[in-house]
């Protein structure tokens, strides 16, 4: 039990501080619209995370998902990190600088923002998978309770990142006072660059293969 959560914990803080396009939003959310608005994209990532980890450990057991159909997921993927890329380059910036509660269907748009952006996040899935595998060489087959340390573990990982990422949010608000409404569209244009990179990379990945290789045996 210990194990698992001291493991949970270790993972949990790595992952939490690996930059990429959600962490520029998450940080750009917080300081535009507010503290909860932050909190409500960061909820929508954890549950993505979620669908990732279920996904891996289960889905695999019970669906055969051709190839074709994984590169016709990815190009979808790629398309939707693409366009929201474009939304974040060209979106009108502003700041709510009396951090007025979202309404509850703005607070829904944000949860799904935030699940969106990473579920067809490509290099999320790749984390997951690998922390997937050090589970299971922590926890060896045969290890007593061993679905249940692994549960734990988990559980915590997915507790760490919520919570660092409500920290984050907090202090991006925190912020909020001190920065320009010209600083906020800067950051805008590298949230979209980022997730507009992301999308290529996929693309490339799974289609044009100008940088990289095909996947052996497809």
């Amino acid at each position: 039990m210990i194990k698992a959560i001291v493991s949970g914990i270790g993972f949990g803080l790595v992952l939490t501080f690996i930059t990429g396009p959600v962490f520029f939003a998450l940080i750009k959310t917080s300081i535009e619209k507010g503290f909860h608005a932050g909190v409500s994209l960061a909820l929508g990532v954890v549950c993505s995370d979620v669908v990732f980890v279920g996904a891996i450990l289960f889905g695999s057991q019970y669906i055969d998902v051709s190839d074709h159909t994984k590169v016709i997921a990815g190009v979808v993927g790629s398309a939707i990190l693409f366009a929201l890329g474009l939304y974040y380059m060209f979106k009108k910036s502003e700041i709510n600088y009396e951090n007025k509660v979202p309404s509850s269907a703005d607070r829904f748009g944000y949860v799904l923002k935030g699940f969106l952006m990473c579920i067809f996040n490509p290099t999320l899935l790749f984390h997951w998978t690998v922390v997937i595998g050090a589970a299971s060489t922590t926890f060896l087959v045969g290890t007593p309770h061993r679905s249940f340390h692994i549960a734990v573990m988990f559980l915590t990982i997915l507790i760490i990142q919520f919570g660092m990422d409500t920290l984050k949010a907090f202090y991006a608000n925190k912020l909020r006072a001190r920065i320009s409404v010209k600083f906020i569209h800067r950051l805008n244009e590298v949230a979209g660059i980022a997730l507009i990179i992301a999308s290529l990379v996929l693309i490339d990945k799974l289609v044009t293969h100008f940088l990289f290789a095909a996947p052996a045996g497809s």
